[in-house]
């Protein structure tokens, strides 16, 4: 979590645990345990862990859609 004096990242950056590079993916999901089936979470990721991010959170049935960064627009609310 960034607190409000920190920082943000020019360009947005992947979700994977030290990875550094730029974020082209926006993978939107939802944990239906504790989120309502409306709610959308969303990780960020590179070309390189698209793939790996998109298997952990399918695995818990937790993916609900995979999109292009530049294709992506926040859901409003």
């Amino acid at each position: 979590m960034l607190l409000p004096d920190t920082p943000q990242p020019q360009t947005p950056i992947c979700s994977a645990k030290g990875c550094r590079a730029d974020a082209v993916w926006v993978l939107v999901w939802n944990n239906p345990k504790l989120h309502t089936p409306d709610r959308r979470k969303t990780w960020l990721a590179c070309d390189e862990h698209r793939e790996h991010l998109s298997q952990f959170l399918g695995v818990r049935g937790f993916l609900k859609e995979v999109v292009g960064f530049t294709e992506w627009t926040p859901e409003e609310g």
